[in-house]
């Protein structure tokens, strides 16, 4: 890269392409895109809006008047989020080339905030297929300028498969013949990022800990609220301006140092680190799985990535637009106010907002798009004492640190099992403990359908030989009384998958029978019920793995 009075050239991205690196001073056509802006005649599209960095990006852009459309894969998963009532949502995935035609057109600018990271051992190429798709309809559809959001990393070494994707789909992007804007950012501090979750569960659980070497490599992390400045600065950047940008925060410091100052601003003890070289990635990203909860497929890269030092080579971005106003965040207090925004369950978006490809395409057994095919079942139904009003709450409030009703070291044993396997586990909590969006992940189970006071139901994202759903449903029956059902769907794949099912049949009872019993019993005012035994009886037609809890009768209590 080299400088040449207030002009600045990037010398690296797809040397054929005549666009990479143009001018950067702002000129004319920067004002005439500001003030177009400024008048709401600017069309925006936010990939990834169902996302941590998407789905705090759109509001802000709606904010500045502007006409937003998000591409998203399920709409249903924006239905609850408030201000996607003023934004137009469109079906669709950035591998499809019709529907990447159909969401671009008529846009002016297009946010690319979209990765195949987790989708399996493959994403690389997945990511490279998707941008080249994205970027070949961003042109077919005279789109003025790009904006994405890559991985910050040096470019003289041997990179982790991760970072060298993001910085493949920045090329990609850098190449389409369409303006482009790439920032490339390190750790971003944030409630709810995956960065700042790993950071906090190791520091605040870990009092005494052992490290891989990287602990010591250098890092400039940057709080997400700057992340957002310089994404909605960089769609009013000039036509003539194509090119990467570092961005990062007003400090270099260690991840040791982070995690140091970490606890200093959580009122911690100061941590005992003792770095060793044996810790490879794959063995550190397990850690990771057991100690926080980013599951350890996500852990494996962000740490691979740590693995290099993350610090600005320029601040060229900060020249053309400005710092947020204030300043740059400074890591204390990006810490801090990630920590009140957690304290005050105030977090709008967490890294466990986004899905992993397919994971809600396929369709619950009772729609009218399911296909057959064997489903098991176990369903409970019980008439609560108390008003519907009286229930829904409890019902939203499942999960997370009010946990599930239920016989809690079950509920662990299951998680820690899932972890073990690779998967989410427990201890991805939830984003707020008492209220629900569809698209919220609960511990290891995602919001799929919520109507408020009515129905909610949940769809499995743990390890499971099949496919697996919970949903939780409340009928009121007068001013005084409700009545609750509550239905545990398993669609068996292959021969497995039914054993699995008969292998943990037998505790379904304890399990989602306690669960029915103790949320009509906090409805009711009383505490939880453990019962030693369950009077119960079969409905006629609902065979063998269909179970209803007798209601009471007047006067007659539950045992235990």
């Amino acid at each position: 890269m080299t400088r040449k009075g207030s002009e600045v050239r990037v010398l690296y991205g797809p040397p054929e392409n005549p666009e990479v690196g143009g001018r950067c001073p702002a000129g004319a056509d920067a004002a005439t895109t500001q003030r177009r802006s400024r008048e709401g005649d600017v069309r925006v599209l936010v990939t990834g809006a169902t996302g941590y960095i998407g789905g705090r990006l759109a509001p802000r852009l709606l904010e500045q008047g502007r006409q937003v459309r998000c591409l998203v894969r399920d709409p249903a998963r924006l239905r609850d989020v408030p201000w996607a009532a003023d934004a137009e949502v469109v079906a669709g995935d950035v591998l499809d080339p019709a529907s990447c035609e159909r969401a671009l057109n008529g846009c002016q600018v297009a946010y690319y905030l979209v990765h195949q990271l987790g989708s399996g051992p493959r994403f690389a190429e997945r990511d490279r297929r998707a941008a080249s798709v994205f970027a070949a309809a961003a042109r077919a559809a005279g789109v003025e300028r790009l904006v994405y959001l890559g991985g910050l990393a040096p470019r003289e070494e041997p990179l982790s498969p991760h970072l060298a994707s993001r910085l493949e789909v920045g090329d990609l992007l850098l190449g389409s013949g369409v303006p482009t804007a790439v920032l490339r950012a390190a750790v971003v501090i944030g409630s709810g990022s995956a960065s700042f979750e790993m950071l906090r569960y190791l520091t605040e659980r870990l009092p005494v800990m052992v490290t891989p070497r990287w602990v010591r490599n250098r890092v400039q992390p940057i709080a997400v609220r700057d992340v957002l400045h310089f994404l909605l600065a960089a769609a009013d950047l000039p036509a003539s301006v194509s090119r990467a940008f570092d961005v990062g925060g007003p400090e270099v410091l260690t991840y040791l140092a982070m995690m140091q100052r970490y606890a200093a601003v959580a009122g911690l003890r100061r941590r005992v680190v003792v770095p060793v070289p044996v810790l490879t990635p794959r063995l550190s990203s397990h850690w990771m799985g057991v100690v926080t909860p980013v599951p350890a497929e996500l852990a494996r890269p962000l740490v691979e990535s740590l693995r290099h030092e993350v610090v600005c080579a320029e601040d060229d971005l900060v020249r053309l637009v400005g710092e947020p106003e204030g300043g740059l965040l400074p890591f204390e207090e990006a810490v801090a106010l990630a920590l009140a925004r957690v304290r005050d369950h105030q977090v709008t978006t967490r890294w466990s907002s986004a899905t992993l490809p397919g994971t809600l395409a396929e369709p619950l057994p009772s729609d009218p798009a399911w296909t057959g095919g064997t489903l098991l079942r176990d369903e409970r139904e019980v008439t609560v004492g108390a008003p519907a009003e009286a229930l829904w709450p409890h019902i939203e409030g499942i999960g997370g640190e009010h946990g599930w009703y239920s016989w809690p070291l079950a509920w662990a044993a299951r998680g820690w099992l899932d972890r073990l396997f690779g998967g989410v586990g427990l201890a991805r909590g939830r984003r707020d403990p008492d209220r629900l969006v569809t698209g919220d992940s609960v511990d290891f189970w995602r919001v799929e359908e919520l109507v408020p006071g009515r129905r909610l139901r949940l769809r499995a994202e743990m390890r499971l030989p099949g496919s697996a759903w919970l949903e939780l449903e409340v009928e009121p029956l007068g001013p005084t009384r409700c009545r609750y059902r509550q239905r545990a769907l398993f669609a068996p794949r292959g021969l497995a998958g039914h054993l699995y099912w008969w292998a943990i049949a037998p505790f379904h009872e304890v399990i989602f029978g306690s669960m029915a019993t103790n949320l009509a019993a906090r409805a009711e005012g009383r505490g939880p019920v453990v019962p030693r035994w369950w009077r119960r009886r079969r409905r006629p037609g609902t065979g063998p793995r269909e179970v209803s809890l007798r209601p009471l009768r007047p006067g007659e209590e539950r045992a235990g």
